[in-house]
């Protein structure tokens, strides 16, 4: 995790296990466009595994696709219970979302793999961008906005959570979150467009 800040305010960076996870069985279901924000593909690409034999008989894809996005509305609230729910390898949290629970049970271990490659992968990019200076651009957006304004930011917090996507770009969840590409941050003017209005909104 990355912190940087200032009187009144935080923004911090880093990635989630736990949405890893959720990202890689959307993928893997082919549930394309589920969710809130609905988020591009995963990069690496995560082969599809059709999921219609699997959930046939606890409601179909039409049920998967609305549990995993009940999920991941829960996820992004960070809801403390079903943060500590993945338990396998019978998912008993999950008795409620059958077919959501047919999935973990079936590919929870390649999940788990995944996105354990992927926060090793989150982990060099962030010392990569420590040695390079890169992972001051954010606290210069706040500074920057401050400067046109004239007076310090108001209080606010902000948390970066940064995800191996297939597109270059960022997602606000209001009030307080945003979801963005990992590589976002490997352009400058691209980061900038997409978190330069959030920033204004803010400080």
């Amino acid at each position: 995790m990355h912190e940087t800040g200032g009187p009144g305010w935080r923004i911090s960076s880093d990635t989630s296990g736990q949405m890893l996870i959720a990202l890689y069985l959307k993928d893997v279901a082919g549930l394309v466009g589920a969710g809130t924000p609905a988020l591009c593909a995963a990069k690496p690409e995560v082969r599809r595994a059709d999921p219609r034999q699997l959930t046939a008989h606890v409601g179909g894809t039409g049920a998967l696709r609305s549990e995993w996005e009940q999920w991941w509305s829960l996820l992004l609230a960070e809801d403390p219970d079903i943060m500590a729910a993945l338990a396998p390898p019978s998912f008993p949290a999950f008795t409620d979302s059958p077919a959501l629970q047919k999935l973990l049970q079936a590919h929870f271990g390649a999940a788990i793999t995944w996105a354990r490659e992927r926060m090793s992968e989150y982990r060099v990019l962030t010392q990569e961008r420590e040695a390079s200076g890169k992972d001051k651009l954010i606290g210069r957006l706040v500074q920057d906005r401050e400067m046109e304004l004239g007076r310090g930011a108001r209080s606010f917090e902000l948390k970066l959570i940064e995800l191996p996507l297939g597109e270059p770009r960022a997602w606000y969840v209001e009030p307080d979150r945003v979801l963005l590409c990992q590589t976002l941050l490997d352009d400058e003017q691209d980061f900038r467009s997409y978190l330069q209005p959030i920033i204004e909104l803010l400080v």
